[in-house]
């Protein structure tokens, strides 16, 4: 990219060197002698040209930066709606045993929900709540229900109105898994989003 516009300088610069020369010759009318430049006016006529193409170069130079920058920030822009979109496919989020506290890698992924749902206003959700089989049915559902609203808190804390959100609770109803070890178990303490309207 450097060698391009180094390239792209050097030519400019050599093309503006030339017209000027060009320029200078065809004042001369035919049959009249050149008359040799004394000192002062040779600095002039090359500061002059000097002048021109530091001029031409610069502008060039500028254009070239502004064009770069433009293509870069095109770039930025589409690989930050790529991640974006990415961290979004992500729509289960588990929690630890008798917890509904969010884990720290869940929050980039709620964070491009809420910035989702900001954007879209009229977007709307349901957060499903889900615990394993331990523990009594009511306190499953109970369990489930603070999941969904402790996801419900951290999505409006982030931009997303309440009336965009709808929180439900299954507790143990819906496992995702129906083993009986920790290997199931950690599947179905979760909190579903699902989007009911985009």
């Amino acid at each position: 990219m450097q060698k391009r516009s180094l390239v792209k300088t050097l030519g400019l610069t050599f093309g503006a060197v030339l017209l000027t020369a060009c320029a200078s010759n065809s004042d001369v009318a035919e049959g009249d002698e050149l008359k040799p430049l004394d000192a002062a006016q040779e600095n002039a006529a090359e500061s002059g040209a000097s002048t021109e193409t530091k001029g031409v170069n610069a502008q060039s130079i500028e254009s070239q930066a502004v064009e770069a920058q433009a293509v870069a920030g095109e770039q930025v822009d589409a690989a930050a709606n790529e991640a974006q979109a990415a961290l979004m496919e992500t729509t289960v989020f588990y929690f630890d045993f008798d917890n509904s506290t969010i884990k720290a890698d869940s929050k980039n992924s709620l964070i491009a929900h809420s910035q989702y749902l900001a954007a879209n206003s009229s977007a709307r959700v349901v957060l499903e709540g889900h615990t394993d089989e331990r523990g009594t049915v009511e306190y499953n559902l109970a369990l489930g229900e603070r999941r969904g609203l402790s996801v419900s808190r951290f999505l409006q804390a982030n931009g997303v109105a309440a009336n965009q959100i709808e929180t439900v609770s299954f507790g143990e109803e819906r496992p995702a898994l129906m083993g009986h070890n920790e290997g199931s178990w950690s599947k179905n303490r979760r909190v579903e989003i699902k989007y009911q309207s985009r």
